[in-house]
């Protein structure tokens, strides 16, 4: 256990140390500015209280709480999000949980965030979606020895509790299939270079590739922020060169939304110019024109499981494995057919 006190706190924020245990518990009464000295203060000397011995005296919240990558005005545009959040709502309301959503806007924000529930005791564990590559918030959450469990995975440390896809054998496979179709020289639209997802699929688009000894070209990689952000100019660099790709592995069918319309705004046809696949199989890929190939993820599983790990860690019951892997399946369409 710390050194450090409620006392040293106290005196380092200049409050008093009943003020510091109403910071703890998120008491209504404290005003923000008071709550952000003191958390500054907790965070300067290092000072993290026992959560775990706190909560063996306290009476359950029966809440979980979700951390959400994105703003809220901006979350459920994608339809990947509501899926995922009805999975999880389904299992936990068999077990009588409820959810807390908080949305950020940053990682300093999903950070407070994370705070407020721990030390708040506003959530008897939490759930993590996106995590990066080098994610804070999970060492902060392992250092308050907090119960928690990932969308995704993370690079950093082993043995934490996460449900995924095989993402690089999801973009493995679907790389392959263009490659049958004839395709030899593939373009990649992938999202967030800090995402572990992002990497992953990557090196399934890469692998594929090598194995088939067909050529990798960086010129042909588009950022799905800069194809959102400025989409006709993105496509533009890519296909105004000489050797241009035929054929995208997307990493969203959000993304290969976006991309088509840039497509055929720039006068090319799919599949007949150039090929698309995406990913997670939302409704609206299959209603697309043309309808469009993806990697069915198993979106509402994946909120499911996520939920249903966490709820078993809570409740203290026995876990057999700590990595949930949610099967892919490809789903072909028109997108991509000669």
């Amino acid at each position: 256990m710390s050194s450090i006190t409620i006392k040293d706190v106290a005196k380092k924020a200049g409050v008093s140390p009943s003020t510091v245990s109403r910071v703890i518990t998120n008491h209504p009464k404290i005003s923000p500015a008071t709550k952000r000295k003191v958390r500054e203060a907790m965070e300067e000397l290092g000072y993290h209280p026992n959560v775990m011995a706190k909560s063996l005296v306290s009476k359950s919240t029966k809440t979980i709480g979700l951390v959400l990558p994105h703003s809220a005005e901006d979350l459920f545009t994608n339809p990947f999000f509501s899926e995922v959040l009805r999975g999880m709502l389904g299992y936990a309301n068999t077990k009588q949980y409820d959810v807390l959503m908080s949305s950020a806007n940053n990682q300093a924000e999903e950070m407070e965030a994370v705070t407020r529930m721990v030390l708040g005791g506003r959530a008897d564990g939490i759930i993590l979606m996106e995590p990066r590559k080098e994610d804070p918030i999970v060492s902060k959450l392992l250092e308050y020895q907090f119960p928690f469990v990932v969308l995704g995975r993370t690079l950093e440390h082993r043995g934490i509790l996460s449900v995924n896809n095989d993402n690089q054998k999801a973009a493995y496979d679907v790389t392959n299939h263009l490659i049958d179709q004839g395709h030899q020289r593939i373009g990649f639209t992938s999202g967030p270079p800090d995402l572990v997802v992002s990497e992953d699929r990557l090196k399934g688009y890469q692998q594929a590739l090598v194995e088939a000894g067909l050529p990798f070209s960086t010129n042909w990689l588009i950022r799905g922020e800069f194809l959102q952000k400025s989409g006709f100019h993105a496509v533009s660099m890519v296909m105004n060169q000489i050797e241009r790709p035929t054929a995208f592995v997307v990493t969203d069918d959000v993304v290969a939304f976006s991309l088509m319309r840039e497509l055929v705004a720039a006068g090319f046809h799919i599949p007949k110019d150039v090929s698309i696949v995406g990913f997670n199989n939302i409704l609206l890929s299959e209603m697309s024109n043309p309808p469009i190939t993806t990697v069915d993820i198993g979106i509402y599983q994946l909120g499911f499981s996520t939920m249903q790990l966490l709820i078993q860690k809570i409740q203290g019951e026995e876990i057999n494995q700590t990595e949930v892997i949610v099967p892919h399946r490809l789903v072909i369409r028109e997108s991509s057919m000669k």
